[in-house]
């Protein structure tokens, strides 16, 4: 028997978007544990705004296991929270978005890195110079000596994890950077999605700098944060169609204010048609359009309205199983032509 170490991880209850939770677990195994060994197990939900003091007890499912490259013998247990009973809690989103195996995702996820209050780079008082040279900037004077650092090891971190993470880049604000996740499934992209996020706040407390989502954390002229969120189904991909797509596109602008109530708090802060950005209030769709509401990829048209559809309006902080269930409902109104004659 071997001793291993299970970092069970979950979503709290805060309001709007929920933060990361985590508690370890020893426990003994004669071999290396898969999903299917690991127990349930409990924590006080009053002290994670899941709960009353008077029926504290709170239980957590494991539903995704991550090798854990920081530790040894280690584990991260991604989990739902449940009610005693085994049913799923009110704050549990993930219990909300049904598994479509058809339906992949992937998630461009923003964020800042903060060192006292500010931007790493960011000078003690006013600003560095104007956006422009750093996004996918190279040298001290656009990255800074520690962010690059930070970012690398996040992602063999994420590698070691088997999280299906598609590439890294710094974005157009200084301080500001991106990785990306890709899943197939409601669920996939989503998990790693979260347990990523785990990773980089874990691994900022080494380095005493924060990992900031907030989606606009620097007023005026820069940048906010989004996470822009590619989508497609099985009949985008091989069937589409000119007539499919701008059903699609009227159920998405008939659904505008649902979408944002779950695409991230202070969305009108980014969301001014600035910046590469539609107004929070508006909808549009256009072909390499970055100032779109949802981006038609550049290959898109020419290969028969097929393919996959870029949502840019979800911001940093927005949670991933609510996006998920979102699209989701809005793409289910729109009936499909038979899928026979592809």
């Amino acid at each position: 028997m071997s001793k291993y170490k299970l970092e069970y991880i979950w979503l709290d209850g805060k309001k709007p978007i929920p933060e990361l939770r985590g508690k370890t677990q020893i426990k003994d195994f004669d071999k290396t544990p898969v999903l299917a060994d690991l127990p349930l197990w409990g924590f006080d939900g009053s002290s994670t705004m899941q709960a009353e003091g008077s029926k504290s007890d709170c239980i957590l499912k494991p539903v995704a296991l991550y090798p854990d490259g920081a530790r040894k013998a280690a584990f991260i247990v991604l989990c739902e929270v449940m009610h005693p009973d085994g049913t799923p809690h009110s704050t549990n989103m993930r219990a909300t978005a049904p598994d479509d195996p058809d339906l992949w995702f992937g998630f461009e996820q923003e964020y800042f890195l903060y060192k006292d209050g500010r931007p790493l780079g960011f000078p003690e008082e006013g600003y560095p110079g104007p956006q422009g040279p750093y996004y996918c900037g190279v040298g001290y004077k656009y990255m800074g000596s520690i962010a690059r650092t930070i970012v690398e090891e996040h992602l063999d971190l994420c590698l070691h994890a088997g999280i299906n993470h598609e590439g890294i880049n710094a974005e157009v604000a200084k301080g500001q950077w991106e990785f990306q996740i890709f899943g197939k499934g409601s669920h996939k992209a989503a998990d790693d999605l979260w347990t990523a996020r785990y990773l980089m706040a874990r691994l900022c407390e080494k380095y005493e700098v924060d990992f900031q989502l907030y989606c606009k954390p620097i007023k005026g002229d820069w940048n906010g944060s989004g996470m822009h969120t590619n989508f497609s189904t099985r009949h985008l991909r091989e069937v589409g169609g000119k007539e499919y797509l701008e059903a699609l596109m009227k159920a998405f602008e008939n659904n505008i204010a649902a979408h944002i109530e779950v695409y991230g708090p202070d969305n009108h802060l980014r969301l001014t048609g600035l910046h590469e950005t539609q107004a929070i209030d508006k909808f549009s769709y256009g072909l390499s359009d970055r100032g779109a509401s949802i981006r038609l990829p550049v290959n898109f048209i020419k290969n028969g309205y097929r393919g996959y559809l870029e949502d840019r309006r979800p911001n940093s902080e927005a949670d991933p199983y609510q996006i998920v269930a979102r699209i989701l409902k809005t793409v289910n109104t729109v009936n499909e032509p038979s899928m026979v004659a592809a």
